[in-house]
């Protein structure tokens, strides 16, 4: 995997801590740099942010997070384009390479021709008859010749069509490098997109008191999801201890599997059980982390189906299934843009990687707007 930039540590994943004294020590320079971060700011000018309520700010920082992953899924989308243009790059070398080898024997072979033909040509045929002591030995001599001039012919028509093909990989591997190079440049720019939009949602939550925070985590946070520290804190209050909480996931994921349609679907829920708790990293796609469409893709990897990258793909990757319908391991997209997915795992519930700060987690479809949802096949 080409390598990317990680954010900072996000407040979401720790919203019950923070010092005071850092906060205040940051303050100036946060609330200027968030204004430029969002690029069109709150109020669409240059001016200082106005002050904003904590509702306001959860907005905000949804609609920052909800941004960031629409230029998280342009970014999968160009890495992998490029790596795909990188590997077909290297094909067209190696062709060339291989081609151009070919090329040079036969044009050695030419060369070894025009040297023996200047070695026995510069004598007209009827005087070498006249002067031959052995004409019949000489006539023979000149169909070999003939047969020469023919083997010559195909010699030199072998290495224009040599020529040729060698010409034709090269401007290919050309176009291959130049659409490379494009890529890449998009890939740098969406993936300055991303760290601005996070940025800057970071930003906005410094802002917020430890208090503020911990509010905003016990009523859902960015995305109606808790923070990754609150989260954990919610399972060890409400659920008891670990032993208890991972023998009920247990008891989920054998469920989910067995309502799945088929045994890849099951595969690809078992999966995303086991990736509960990992945290959300932009452009990964496991094992350590995942995004949105990294997660849903390695997952339905273990099942045995190959998925598209990004959501905008991975929506085609099999029939639509009405939301009355869905069956786990079915894929759920949110948003008019398709911009975020999740796997269903049953009872209106999914899998899915929220955003930075927010490990994968269990969560309510209904949390997001409902797009779509396909069936992998």
């Amino acid at each position: 995997m080409a390598s990317h930039r990680k954010p900072r540590q996000h407040p979401l994943a720790a919203f019950t801590g923070g010092s005071r004294s850092a906060r205040t020590a940051r303050t100036a320079a946060t609330l200027a740099l968030a204004g430029a971060a969002t690029a069109t700011g709150f109020d669409g000018t240059g001016q200082a942010a106005p002050q904003l309520t904590p509702a306001q700010v959860k907005d905000r920082v949804h609609a920052l997070y909800q941004e960031a992953e629409v230029a998280t899924q342009s970014y999968d989308g160009a890495k992998e384009a490029a790596g795909t243009a990188r590997e077909e790059l290297g094909r067209l070398q190696d062709e060339a390479a291989r081609r151009t080898a070919r090329l040079n024997a036969a044009r050695t072979e030419l060369g070894t021709m025009a040297a023996s033909q200047y070695r026995s040509g510069g004598v007209d045929p009827t005087v070498r008859l006249l002067l031959s002591a052995d004409p019949q030995r000489y006539l023979d001599g000149a169909a070999v010749l003939e047969r020469a001039g023919s083997h010559q012919a195909t010699a030199v028509a072998g290495y224009a069509r040599r020529l040729g093909s060698v010409r034709q990989v090269q401007r290919r591997a050309e176009d291959t490098a130049q659409r490379l190079a494009q890529t890449e440049a998009a890939l740098k720019k969406h993936r300055v997109t991303v760290v601005h939009k996070l940025g800057a949602a970071e930003q906005l939550l410094n802002r917020l008191t430890a208090e503020q925070r911990q509010r905003m985590a016990a009523r859902g946070g960015a995305h109606g999801a808790h923070g990754g520290a609150a989260h954990r804190a919610d399972h060890a209050a409400g659920h008891g201890d670990g032993s208890a909480e991972a023998a009920r996931t247990g008891a989920g994921a054998a469920a989910a599997a067995a309502q799945a349609p088929d045994s890849r679907a099951a595969r690809a829920v078992a999966y995303a059980y086991a990736a509960l708790g990992k945290p959300y990293v932009w452009g990964a796609t496991g094992p350590s982390g995942y995004d949105c469409s990294g997660l849903t893709q390695a997952a339905w990897r273990s099942g045995g189906v190959s998925l598209p990258r990004t959501t905008y793909t991975q929506i085609s990757s099999g029939p639509r299934v009405a939301r009355s319908q869905l069956a786990p391991g079915d894929l759920v997209f949110f948003y008019s843009g398709i911009s975020h997915v999740g796997i269903y795992v049953g009872d209106g519930k999914m899998i899915h990687a929220p955003h930075p700060g927010a490990p994968v987690r269990i969560a309510p479809i209904d949390q997001m707007p409902f797009a779509a949802a396909t069936r992998p096949a």
